[in-house]
């Protein structure tokens, strides 16, 4: 296993996009190998959360290590939590399959971007 301070977030990309390129068995257990090594120390959950950022990198985590969410939980960072959900449409009123939007404010409404001189 290679030493997490040898692991580069450049170079796992590179060989993240040669997987998804050539499907290279080789680079992606490499890559694989990397992103456990570091998801699993703890020195490095931040590096890991910021590799994070990838989607391939992200792909990887959900598929594979499913790693991110337990770390950023032991970490105390949580998720935006969601507003209310919109109530569905009741059936046979309005147009069918949609739902009703709610009115427009006026434009007047909104504050100038441009004070009058």
């Amino acid at each position: 296993m290679t030493a997490p301070s040898r692991i580069s977030r450049r170079r796992l990309i590179e060989q993240l996009r040669l997987v998804a390129r050539k499907g290279d068995r080789a680079a992606l257990t490499l890559a694989v190998e990397q992103m456990r090594t570091l998801a699993y120390s703890p020195r490095y959950w931040r590096t890991y959360l910021e590799l994070l950022a990838n989607p391939l990198a992200r792909l990887v985590d959900l598929l594979v290590i499913k790693q991110g969410d337990k770390i950023a939980h032991q970490k105390g960072w949580v998720r935006p939590k969601r507003g209310p959900r919109k109530p569905k449409p009741v059936p046979g009123r309005g147009r069918p399959g949609r739902a009703r939007r709610g009115t427009r404010p006026a434009v007047s409404a909104q504050p100038s971007l441009f004070p009058e001189l």
